[in-house]
């Protein structure tokens, strides 16, 4: 029998110490050590939860010149948006963290994934549902699949079993807040269990080349739950992001070993499920029967997608002392700043006015090119004028009032004029190379914002 002991554990960060501390070395944090009862059993860790000759890694060290690659064969989910946040595909032995609000969807997106996944055998392990809760939400999606398994367990122990008898080529745990290790003596949820059977999930897809997407809980603050390790153990982490009242779901990529970061996907929540949104700049775009002040169209990229967003600002008397300043989509800093320069170089007075800044269709925009548009709509709340019609705005703004260039100009170009825009303004840096032949839109070059405004207004 191994010795029990226990050890106390950061609940923020999972930094380990003999003996309760007041405040973490590692985050900082006051009063979050929480002791934990722990069994250590080296020898028992030692014996693989799977098949030994299906553990394919090699233990030896080699000189890189030895290693041999082989091309990176991935797998197509019938998904094209998660694809697209993949990175082309899931990985072979890739472990996927999904992460997101309760009720935002990401049960429903996998599940959905999963039935439209004919030809692969895939195993739904959840600690949450019942099997009768879950076949519920696959009739209610309307799509079925002899080749997906049901599993309701949190033992790690019981759900190996059930893999070295299934198989799965797929998994697909719901969610790691359930699972319990018999190596470690602690309640599911906590920093020791998250960190043992997330560890146990990654030495298993490794020495099988399985593929294992694990749906995590987030805290209220909006971070992912759990010690930060389990970020650093997996391949993917995926955001799952929306605000409740809209129908529309951002699926975003914080970290990809085998992608680019910055990729995007869009659903709109339907009742048979989640339903990709292929062309997303044609939803975010409302119609408006008639020209309306303070709103602006920019054109952004998130990935290599080029998106066409509209930006709503209204610039109104301030009745208290001190004047408001609130963004929905946008960082309140970047908003001051743009302020600050049009109080100055444009000898507007928004100093004495409430100012606030949306994003429509409850998008979080970080890319710098919008505030070209988050001008010219200020611009067009606080002189009360319309902006001409199917007109897209490309630019950062600098401090001295110069329209700065940004990147991948002819995607945003090309995006606009298949939405049949009449003209874009990009920033004269832009227009070096830039063939406007090859685009029926008509590209208005700006060199300051005092350009745009003498054009617009």
């Amino acid at each position: 029998m191994a010795k029990v002991k226990s050890a106390f554990f950061c609940q923020q960060c999972g930094y380990e110490t003999p003996k309760w501390t007041g405040k973490c070395p590692s985050c900082g944090a006051w009063n979050s050590f929480v002791e934990e009862v722990i069994q250590r059993d080296d020898k028992a860790n030692k014996n693989a939860r799977w098949d030994d000759e299906d553990d394919k890694i090699n233990r030896k060290a080699q000189k890189i010149d030895e290693v041999t690659t082989t091309e990176e064969r991935r797998m197509m989910t019938p998904d094209a948006e998660l694809n697209r946040v993949m990175g082309g595909g899931v990985v072979p032995g890739c472990v996927t963290l999904v992460a997101g609000e309760p009720g935002i969807g990401k049960s429903t997106l996998f599940l959905q994934c999963a039935l439209q996944w004919k030809n692969i055998t895939t195993l739904y392990v959840s600690g949450e549902e019942s099997a009768q809760q879950i076949k519920l939400r696959a009739e209610r999606i309307g799509i079925t699949n002899n080749n997906l398994y049901l599993l309701t367990a949190t033992d790690t122990g019981t759900i190996f079993q059930e893999i070295k008898k299934i198989r799965p080529q797929y998994i697909i745990i719901d969610s790691i807040q359930t699972l319990e290790s018999p190596y470690v003596e602690s309640a599911a949820g906590s920093v020791s269990q998250v960190r043992e059977c997330a560890a146990e999930l990654q030495r298993f897809a490794k020495a099988t080349n399985t593929p294992v997407c694990i749906i995590g809980h987030i805290t209220k603050e909006g971070s992912i739950a759990g010690p930060k390790i389990l970020e650093h153990m997996v391949d993917t982490v995926l955001q799952f992001e929306g605000d409740r009242h809209y129908a529309y779901r951002i699926l975003r990529t914080i970290k990809n070993r085998f992608g680019s970061t910055s990729e995007l996907g869009i659903y709109e929540m339907v009742s048979q499920g989640m339903r990709p949104v292929s062309n997303p700049s044609e939803i975010l775009l409302s119609q408006h029967d008639e020209p309306l002040s303070g709103i602006a169209i920019a054109s952004t990229m998130e990935g290599l997608r080029p998106l066409m967003i509209e930006v709503q600002a209204l610039a109104t008397q301030a009745v208290y002392g001190t004047p408001q300043r609130t963004v929905s989509g946008l960082d309140l800093r970047r908003l001051q700043l743009l302020l600050a320069v049009l109080e100055k170089r444009g000898g507007f007075h928004f100093g004495a006015k409430d100012v606030f800044v949306n994003i429509a269709g409850g998008l979080k925009i970080e890319d710098p090119s919008i505030e070209l548009a988050v001008v010219c709509a200020l611009l067009s709340s606080y002189e009360d004028k319309a902006l001409p019609s199917n007109i897209c705005l490309v630019g950062e703004i600098g401090l001295s009032g110069e329209i700065r260039a940004v990147n991948r100009i002819d995607q945003r170009i090309a995006e606009a004029d298949k939405l049949g825009m009449d003209a874009i303004f990009i920033p004269k840096a832009n227009a070096k190379g830039l063939n406007k032949e090859n685009y029926s839109i008509k590209i208005k070059t700006v060199n300051k914002v005092e350009d745009v405004y003498r054009l617009l207004f």
